[in-house]
C-alpha cells in the first residue's frame, strides 16, 4: 500500500505508514442496527369502566328489543352506540404503546393526534415497578423510567401485563447497551 503522505510503500494490512506514521487507510465502524426487543400495551384492566360501559348499552339494546317490546329505533340505537364505543376503546388500547429496541424506549399515544417521547438506554437512570393491591391481583403494575439527563423527565408504562418481566429486560438491554 502506497502512502499519501511520503509515498513511501507499506505491507498492504498495515494501518500506519512505517516511514512518517500517517494512518493508510479507516477502519470502518462496526455496523450497529437498532433492533426491537418488546413492544407492551396497557392491559384491558385499564380500560374496564368503557368496556363495562359499552357491553350495559349493548345488553339494554337488546334487552329493550326482545325482552320489553320497545320500538327496534331505540335497541338499535342502543346496541350501536355500545358497540361504537367498543370499538373505539380497542383503538385507543392500540394507538398506546410502549417499545424496547437495543438503543432507546419510545412512547407512542394517540389516535388522531399522535405523541411520541424518546429515551436513550443510555440515558435511563432507574427503572420502578409500582403494584397497588388491584395490579397485584390481576398480574399488572406501572413502571416509571427516569432519565438521568433530567429529574423531571421519566416515561410512565401503566398497567403493563408482567412488569418485573418487563423491567427485566429494560434492565439487560441497558446494560448490554453500556458495555
Amino acid at each position: 500500500m502506497r502512502c499519501p503522505q511520503c509515498g513511501s510503500n507499506s505491507a498492504p494490512d498495515v494501518a500506519f505508514c512505517s516511514r512518517c506514521g500517517t494512518r493508510l487507510y479507516e477502519p470502518k465502524p462496526a455496523d450497529k442496527r437498532e433492533y426491537a426487543l418488546l413492544r407492551v400495551h396497557p392491559a384491558w384492566w385499564h380500560f374496564i369502566g368503557a368496556v363495562l360501559l359499552s357491553s350495559i348499552l349493548i345488553a339494554l339494546g337488546f334487552a329493550a328489543r326482545f325482552v320489553h317490546q320497545i320500538n327496534w329505533n331505540v335497541s338499535l340505537i342502543l346496541f350501536a352506540v355500545g358497540a361504537a364505543e367498543l370499538v373505539l376503546t380497542a383503538l385507543r388500547r392500540h394507538f398506546i404503546s410502549w417499545s424496547l429496541t437495543s438503543e432507546r424506549v419510545i412512547e407512542s399515544k394517540g389516535v388522531l393526534s399522535r405523541h411520541r417521547r424518546e429515551m436513550e438506554l443510555a440515558d435511563v437512570r432507574s427503572v420502578d415497578v409500582e403494584r397497588r393491591f388491584m395490579q397485584r391481583a390481576m398480574g399488572i403494575g406501572d413502571i416509571v423510567v427516569a432519565s438521568a439527563a433530567s429529574a423531571d423527565y421519566a416515561i410512565r408504562l401503566y398497567d403493563v401485563p408482567d412488569p418485573d418481566g418487563v423491567a427485566e429486560t429494560l434492565r439487560r438491554a441497558r446494560l448490554k447497551r453500556l458495555a
